[in-house]
C-alpha cells in the first residue's frame, strides 16, 4: 500500500492575506521539490468566499516569485478535519474556531502555525489587511518560514 502524501490547510479568518500567503510559499516549495502534496487553504469565516487574494497578497507573493492570483477564498468545512493532516491557525482566534467546529473524532493535527518554527512558538501571524504594505512584507516573512517549517515536519527540508 503507498504511503499517503502529507495534506496542510492553512487557515486566517477570511482567507483572503495570511492564510492564502502561506499556501501560496508552501505550494511553492512543494512544486520546487517535485513533493506532490496537498496544499490549500481556508478562512473561518465566509465572507470572502470565491474571492482572490487581496491585491497586496498577490503583490508580495509575486514580488517574490510567487503567483497566487489563482487561488480563490474558501470558508473552513467540517470535512478539513479528515482530509488534511495538518491544519495551521495563523492566529489564537483562528485556533479557537476551529477547535470549535472539529469533529470529536479527527484525524488532523490542528495548531498555530507558527508552534512549528522555532524560536516563534506560540505567537500569531499579524493580520496585514488594515495596514498598509510593510504588514504584507512581513507576513510573506512568516509565511516563508512556516512553509520551511513545514516541510522539516514532514522531513522534506534541504
Amino acid at each position: 500500500m503507498a504511503e499517503r502524501l502529507p495534506a496542510i490547510a492553512f487557515v486566517c479568518l477570511g482567507n483572503i492575506c495570511r492564510s492564502p500567503l502561506a499556501d501560496g510559499a508552501l505550494r511553492h516549495e512543494v512544486a520546487r521539490r517535485g513533493l506532490g502534496w496537498t496544499v490549500d487553504s481556508a478562512g473561518t469565516g465566509g465572507w470572502h468566499a470565491g474571492d482572490a487574494p487581496d491585491k497586496r497578497a498577490i503583490a508580495v507573493a509575486a514580488r517574490n516569485g510567487v503567483d497566487i492570483s489563482g487561488l480563490r477564498g474558501r470558508q473552513v468545512r467540517v470535512d478539513d478535519f479528515t482530509r488534511f493532516d495538518l491544519i495551521l491557525a495563523m492566529d489564537h482566534d483562528n485556533l479557537a474556531g476551529l477547535h470549535a467546529i472539529a469533529p470529536r473524532a479527527h484525524r488532523a493535527d490542528v495548531r498555530l502555525a507558527l508552534d512549528l518554527v522555532e524560536g516563534r512558538q506560540g505567537q500569531a501571524v499579524a493580520d496585514p489587511y488594515y495596514g498598509d504594505a510593510r504588514g504584507f512584507d512581513a507576513t510573506w516573512a512568516d509565511a516563508q518560514g512556516i512553509a520551511h517549517a513545514v516541510l522539516r515536519h514532514f522531513g522534506a527540508a534541504g
